[in-house]
């Protein structure tokens, strides 16, 4: 049978050949297969060349791959872009500071919920490896554990403690006697020991309660848990978390260096998120995870137990009762405690604004903390700390917004029902990518021995002028506890703006700050896809340029609609208009206060430009009411140089509580002549040519020769000076070119809602006339209205303008100016014009000063 087969075959294949394998040819006999074992034969031929060409293949990628190792690897030059977050080199000293080597700077920020069981660091992945099949479970297993001392228990025996429950106790048999004799009653039968020993076991009592809600029970354990929760939780709302390899390295290369020392991490606040993913990030890259500093609100059921146990210590948010009586007893508690956490080892982070950010742009910082850790310090306490300024960033923010509290109403405060509702409306919602950033340690001892060495007439030089500020009154700092001197004082104060400055210009830019920058300040009415996209190229070039790290990469056209479609329509509106995509921002008053939240995140990083840019404008619609009035020609008009840089630095002091627009070891004129400069490349601003005829010369040159005799002493020739004072006179005068005004228009919008509220602010001064006093609520009640009411009658096109926080900076400066009073009594605070400004006309002068900044 099997013959038979084989000759139907032969025959009707007669002439067929067998191609080979890998270009050889076999050929059969034109008489084809004669037989089944002729074609088992060509079967095995053709298996046995298989596995001979499969094992060269194999002999030749191992002799390529030896010549790959063995050749020597190729140089590649990656550039030399700055990395931010890098120290500040005046303050801190390069050589003591732990550099990133060229390959790090160019790593780019990785998604660390991708990131588990580090690449099988321990396990090598193998397919039997629990880990491969458990990754979240197996890196919260694998973890490096440390050991957290609880130091509570000895801080009510210091002696810190015990003299400020003595003074306690006096203070209050004090108040007793005042209070018998205000009652007309003798303070004979008052027993004033008896009196002394209640009151101080009171205070005792209470101190002990006080520990007891203020103190952490930080758990190597519960962090472990919280891990594992985390990374089973966090990607059903986020998109990612990405952190910078290389900065994390920069933090163990710190700590290489000094061992000893704490790590004390100094964020910017943005979301209640914020305290458990910076431990998180941590955990998981083997460093000892941070006691955290957060306010008593979060002392909730449940939830504050587990951030209790996951680092949180818990502080007031005023320490002092509103009468303005200090707490001894308190501060003296937090103080103490917070020096046993430095000395047994712990490292420590708080938020350096207080709390959270309300607008999106950084808060003013708070010294408070931050003055203990520098009085430990200075006491010797601890022999130096590590201060690392971190920058957190959210495509869409967690927490919701602060609509509400920017209309002025009150605050809803924290409970367990509205944290849980709030969690279970997170996890169903999208917030896309969320972004923080370790900026590089620096040591505190490096910073206080520059800043002393300046003091000295030491090579380092601070800026000589700066803006003051006044330090919290509710914080530690300034305080009968922390050291009074102004040394101190001064010192706290320039490393917590210097720490807030350098978190701000570290601070990434994400998807939805970029596009909604744009439609506020440059598309307000909207703009098709194409232009948005052609904008944000522009604005990302421009970042790029000036070192300013972007948190997103891809084609702008996709970034634009994936940003629109994160921020939603409530913000961002879409239609179809003559065939393309029309993007438009939602300029309702609840609306465009939560889109600008992402807007102001860029904000102060153009704020100096949009301050030279604001007050050259002022100033040239001055110069041209003036040629009007003079009947003159109001074409070319340019404005002084000197008069501008005057001008730029009035307005710095009118938003001194806005923005810290200068490191306290800059000079803020050499970045306002440095701004001036760049605006100047850009032709946004000019120096105009001045050309003189023969004549001109000739008598310019006669009337030089005055000048030149009381200072000629043969240094140099007449030509010389004559051409010096020309070119002197030549930069001095500025001149704003018609074709670039609607750049400046962009530039100016950026503080146009600033302006506007602090304009407003001061119009409603007019209902303080005549000695009127209004309680401080009240009064910012008034404000929103009046602001509320230009929006709504179109004086104002900026509805964010509404901003409660914005309102009480301002009165802020007011108050620093000596234009306002606020007095504290019996726990309202009243707000009442000064004396010397108590009439229409200073009130007016008050309005100028405000309004003169406001585009027109």
């Amino acid at each position: 049978m099997v013959d038979i087969i084989s000759n139907r075959v032969q025959e009707a294949y007669g002439s067929f050949r067998l191609p080979g394998m890998f270009g050889t040819t076999q050929a059969v006999e034109a008489g084809g297969f004669s037989t089944y074992a002729m074609l088992k034969r060509f079967g095995e031929q053709k298996k046995r060349k298989r596995q001979i060409d499969k094992e060269n293949d194999r002999k030749l990628r191992e002799d390529s791959l030896y010549h790959m190792k063995n050749s020597p690897t190729p140089h590649i030059s990656l550039d030399s872009k700055a990395m931010p977050g890098m120290a500040c080199r005046f303050c801190s000293p390069a050589e003591s500071q732990p550099q990133l080597d060229q390959v790090d700077r160019r790593r780019t920020a990785i998604d660390i919920l991708r990131v588990t069981s580090h690449a099988g660091r321990r396990t090598n992945s193998s397919p039997t490896d629990w880990g491969v099949w458990c990754p979240h479970l197996a890196q919260a297993a694998r973890v490096k554990k440390y050991d957290y001392p609880q130091v509570a228990g000895a801080v009510l025996g210091e002696e810190r403690v015990q003299q400020a429950l003595e003074t306690a106790a006096k203070e209050s048999v004090n108040e007793k006697r005042q209070e018998l004799l205000d009652a007309g009653q003798s303070d004979d039968t008052f027993d004033e020991d008896a009196y002394y020993n209640e009151t101080m076991r009171k205070h005792e009592k209470r101190a002990h309660r006080v520990l007891i809600g203020m103190r952490s029970k930080l758990s190597d354990m519960v962090l472990r848990i919280t891990s594992w929760v985390l990374y089973k939780l966090l990607p059903c709302f986020l998109s990612g978390v990405a952190a910078h390899p290389g900065q994390v390295d920069m933090i163990k290369r710190a700590i290489a260096k000094n061992p000893d020392a704490p790590l004390i991490f100094l964020p910017l606040h943005r979301s209640h998120l914020d305290y458990i993913m910076v431990s998180f990030i941590l955990l998981n890259h083997d460093i000892r995870c941070p006691l955290v500093a957060g306010g008593d609100n979060l002392r909730i059921p449940v939830f504050g137990n587990i951030l209790r146990y996951d680092g949180a210590f818990f502080i007031k948010r005023k320490i002092d009762p509103l009468t303005g009586k200090k707490d001894h007893v308190y501060r003296s508690i937090l103080h103490t405690y917070v020096q046993k956490v430095l000395t047994a080892g712990h490292n420590v982070e708080f938020f350096i604004e207080g709390g959270r950010t309300r607008t999106g742009k950084p808060c003013m910082p708070k010294s408070g903390i931050l003055s203990v850790i520098v009085d430990a310090f200075n006491d010797k306490s601890i022999s130096d700390a590590l201060l690392v300024p971190v920058s957190i960033n959210y495509e869409k923010l967690v927490d919701g917004n602060f609509v509400r509290e920017q209309l002025g109403q009150k605050k809803v405060p924290e409970s367990f029902s509205s944290a849980a509702a709030a969690i279970m409306k997170v996890l169903k919602a999208r917030y896309g990518l969320m972004r923080i950033d370790f900026n590089e340690p620096f040591s505190l001892s490096e910073l206080v021995k520059s800043l002393r060495k300046s003091e000295t007439g030491g090579s380092y030089a601070p800026e000589n002028r700066r803006l003051q500020h006044k330090p919290s009154s509710s914080s530690l700092f300034g305080t009968d506890v922390v050291q009074e001197e102004q040394e101190l004082r001064t010192l706290v104060d320039n490393i917590a703006r210097h720490v807030v400055y350098d978190c701000a210009k570290a601070t990434s830019v994400m998807t939805t700050n970029a596009l909604a920058f744009l439609l506020l300040n440059r598309f307000r009415d909207g703009a098709p896809l194409a232009i948005l996209t052609e904008a944000l190229e522009e604005l990302r070039s421009y970042l790029n340029t000036t070192s300013r790290d972007i948190g997103f990469t891809g084609a702008s056209e996709d970034i634009v609609k994936y940003a629109a479609d994160l921020l939603g329509p409530g913000l961002v509106t879409k239609e179809k208009r003559a065939g393309q995509m029309f993007f438009k921002p939602v300029t309702m008053i609840p609306n465009v206060i939560e889109l600008a939240y992402y807007s102001n995140s860029l904000v102060p990083h153009f704020a100096l430009d949009s301050i030279v840019i604001t007050v050259a404008s002022f100033l040239k619609r001055q110069a041209e009411q003036r040629l009007r009035e003079q009947q003159k020609s109001i074409e070319d008009v340019s404005i002084g140089r000197q008069e501008l840089f005057s001008t730029c630095l009035e307005f710095c002091d009118l938003l001194m509580y806005e923005f810290i627009l200068s490191k306290p070891c800059q000079s803020l004129e050499t970045l306002l002549q440095d701004c001036y400069h760049r605006l100047c490349i850009m032709e946004l601003l000019l120096q105009p040519e001045v050309e003189y005829t023969e004549e001109q010369h000739r008598a310019r040159r006669l009337a030089a020769n005055l000048e030149l005799d009381e200072l000629n002493d043969g240094s140099y020739s007449e030509d010389d000076y004559f051409d010096e004072q020309i070119d002197q006179e030549e930069e001095e005068r500025v001149f704003l070119p018609a074709e670039k005004h609607c750049d400046r228009i962009v530039l100016q919008s950026v503080l146009a809602p600033f302006t506007n509220t602090y304009a407003a602010v001061a119009s409603s001064l007019n209902q303080l006339l005549g000695g009127n006093s209004m309680v401080e609520g009240e009064f910012i009640k008034q404000c929103i209205k009046e602001i509320t009411s230009r929006v709504e009658s179109g004086q104002c096109k900026y509805g964010e303008s509404i901003s409660t926080d914005t309102v009480r900076n301002c009165l802020k400066v007011l108050e620093k100016r000596s234009a306002i009073e606020i007095v504290n009594n019996n726990g309202v605070r009243l707000v009442s014009l000064a004396p010397a400004f108590d009439s229409p006309t200073e009130v007016q002068t008050i309005i100028h000063s405000m309004e003169k900044f406001v585009p027109i």
